[in-house]
């Protein structure tokens, strides 16, 4: 690798308490407020996949996977750093719990690390813009390494190639790019999400003795490449299910809970009644669930999570969601910011195309003993959008 509509008035008040109930807020760039429950010790090794060059040019993760030298490993986090090397992150949003999650494993690492770290959130998929002129911004204040979260799996490209002709190191995180100019991929195996939320379903219809199934999905914005795998990932599952899994509809949209209630809404409204599961992303998921009790579904349509949240766990508690993948966000910002400073620091001996998380899953059988510590920002953890070592309290 080189290194909307307008919603009906009858559905306004669902939309407007879904937004205000799980609405967060940013505080602004400061380093002086305290980390809630963040632990300063060195977290455990995260079980991953190392895949290592030559891979495919402008290639997704998923065909690097197939086609790489793939070691299996538990990635162990590095020691603090030798300077207060700086780090900008390039988030698409702040706005769903998935990306406060992210957040939260950067300041923290951060903290232990001694590094400065400023995270630069977009206003969310249909801002590409807006995370282009940021990538300029951080690129212009000479950052020693960013890490990007691409809103596009092909349009951030020249940007993250811009970077690397000045000599900047891009590594990414989470969110899948194909450019070859990244010096790491640090994500999971996006059509491994969809395979796994979509094995659970089948094994679930399964013991309740269904022999078919229709299903629809909420994966998020069209262009992002993890809707892409997840969305592919279903249907592969689906084509070969000993069972007959029919994919009803697709409903691509933004994850802010409004945009993903209206989304909701128009889908029960034309598929309601015939619909026997709804597989959806972090922020798509949560909003579906008053749509769907206002309109009288709960207990026939099951909601699965392509990923998880803090949120989505306290909702397969309460079995408002069955089941959730998880693609372990906190361990993947936490990875990502230990191989910028080994790359800085020159530490590795040979540098990973690609750091693969290890997917996990949860369902309310598996609740009681599931690590959420290595997956989710504690309870009531509030984002911070910069840190500077020796400023914090």
């Amino acid at each position: 690798m080189n290194l909307r509509h307008r919603p009906e008035k009858k559905h306004f008040l669902s939309i407007i308490l879904s937004a205000l109930l799980f609405s967060v807020i940013a505080l602004p760039a400061s380093a002086d407020t305290p980390l809630v429950n963040a632990n300063t010790k060195m977290p455990a090794p995260v079980p991953v996949y190392f895949i290592y060059p030559p891979l495919p040019l402008l290639s997704t993760t998923d065909e690097e996977l197939a086609s790489g030298r793939v070691v299996e490993g538990q990635y162990a986090m590095t020691t603090p750093a030798s300077k207060h090397w700086r780090i900008a992150f390039l988030f698409p949003h702040l706005k769903d719990p998935y990306w406060i999650g992210c957040d939260y494993g950067v300041i923290s690492e951060a903290k232990r690390l001694g590094v400065a770290v400023d995270i630069f959130p977009a206003d969310g998929y249909d801002d590409l813009v807006g995370q282009l002129l940021k990538m300029d911004d951080v690129i212009a204040a000479k950052y020693d390494a960013i890490v990007i979260s691409p809103i596009s799996l092909n349009a951030n490209n020249a940007s993250i190639a811009k970077a690397r002709a000045q000599g900047i190191p891009v590594l990414e995180l989470a969110n899948d790019s194909t450019s070859d100019d990244l010096t790491t991929k640090v994500t999971t195996s996006l059509k491994g999400m969809g395979n796994d939320a979509t094995a659970w379903v089948i094994r679930d219809a399964q013991r309740r003795g269904m022999k078919a199934i229709n299903i629809a999905l909420l994966p998020g914005p069209r262009d992002a490449g993890w809707v892409k795998g997840e969305v592919a990932g279903t249907r592969e599952t689906a084509r070969a299910a000993p069972i007959k899994v029919n994919i009803v509809d697709i409903k691509y949209g933004d994850s802010d809970r409004i945009g993903q209630t209206q989304l909701t809404d128009q889908l029960l409204a034309e598929h309601g009644q015939n619909l026997d599961y709804i597989i959806g992303c972090t922020g798509c998921a949560p909003a579906a669930i008053l749509p769907i009790k206002q309109a009288g579904l709960s207990k026939k349509i099951r909601l699965v999570a392509y990923d998880l949240t803090r949120e989505i766990a306290g909702l397969i508690r309460k079995g408002e969601i069955v089941a959730a993948v998880d693609t372990r966000g906190v361990s993947q910002a936490r990875v990502a910011i230990n191989t910028a400073v080994d790359f800085l620091e020159r530490r590795a001996k040979q540098q990973p195309g690609i750091i693969l998380i290890k997917l996990g899953l949860v369902d309310k059988g598996g609740y009681a003993s599931y690590p959420f510590n290595a997956s989710t920002a504690p309870d009531g953890f509030i984002p911070i959008l910069s840190y500077v070592p020796g400023k914090a309290k």
